[in-house]
């Protein structure tokens, strides 16, 4: 009898499909994902993926996006109910009252954002490119930074500038305390503490590195440190230490998503065999989110 990743194997060639996990899946979907990556690499191979179909491992606003980049392909998710509490902290319809109370100011959201919010910035950015998106921006410029406070607040912090932010926040980072690292550091003396800026800024500024997953992984795989206590969701571990057999990665806290973990190898098999289910994004929001998210890869 053929094995789950055999049938996905098989269904993926007759589909002509290609999968895309994000770092924060279980490590079972990662490894059978052609590419695994952060919201920035995953936005960037969906809008290049040679494929009919792409199954999105990941949260619904990634499949969005993935839907947006992709309009003659049909993108599926494995399980439609995960979704991202931080996303659903600001409607379209909130957004475009704050812009009213602020005429003149650039919008500005994180990718991890509803089609619907993205169709109301002027661009997206991610973790991994924020600072260098917003750093073109000029520093008198009025500008409205949604959904994550500790992301915009990380960036206004390290660009010497301040932004209109949004109280939005990620319940699995928000869990980290400044504590937690402390004890890290006690039970691993000398390991280098990196840390995602969706965390609370006590706990950014106690890191050594504050970096997305994918600067996470570049981080790890380039620097000469070998031991690392490792400061976001708990499914990065898994391509660290994949890609970095050498070197002892160690979580600073047992934090999950439980969104992330929703999808499992039954439900990409499943989604394969039967085509579903199909991510859509109204045309209009589309092509007004369209924009914003083009705008972010043309930045780099």
């Amino acid at each position: 009898m053929e094995t789950l990743e055999e049938q996905i194997a098989a269904l993926k060639k007759d589909r002509r499909a290609v999968i895309l996990a994000h770092n924060y899946e279980r490590a079972e979907v990662q490894d059978v994902a052609d590419f695994t990556g952060d919201s920035l690499e995953l936005a960037r191979k969906a809008a290049t993926a040679d494929a009919d179909v792409i199954v999105f491992c990941g949260v619904y606003f990634m499949a969005e996006t993935a839907a947006i980049l992709n309009p003659g392909r049909t993108v599926l998710i494995p399980d439609p109910t995960a979704g991202c509490p931080m996303a659903d902290m600001i409607t379209g319809e909130q957004l475009r009252e704050l812009k009213t109370r602020h005429p003149g100011a650039a919008a500005v959201c994180y990718v991890n954002s509803t089609a619907e919010v993205k169709a109301e910035c002027d661009i997206c950015v991610t973790s991994g490119n924020a600072e260098r998106v917003m750093a073109r921006f000029p520093k008198d410029r009025e500008i409205i930074f949604v959904p994550d406070r500790h992301l915009g607040s990380h960036v206004a912090a390290k660009l010497g500038t301040q932004y209109i932010l949004w109280p939005g926040y990620c319940p699995t980072h928000a869990r980290l305390t400044a504590k937690q690292i402390a004890d890290a550091r006690a039970a691993h003396p000398g390991a280098t503490v990196m840390v995602h800026p969706e965390c609370p800024q006590e706990v950014r500024d106690a890191a050594d590195k504050c970096l997305s997953t994918g600067g996470m992984c570049a981080y790890a795989r380039e620097s000469p440190d070998t031991e690392f206590i490792v400061g976001t969701e708990l499914g990065i571990l898994h391509r660290l230490r994949n890609e970095n057999p050498g070197k002892t990665f160690h979580p600073a806290a047992q934090l999950v998503c439980p969104n992330m973990k929703k999808t499992t190898l039954e439900k990409v098999r499943d989604a394969l065999l039967n085509m579903e289910t199909r991510v859509a994004v109204p045309e209009d929001v589309a092509m007004r989110a369209k924009r914003a998210i083009d705008a972010m890869l043309a930045a780099g």
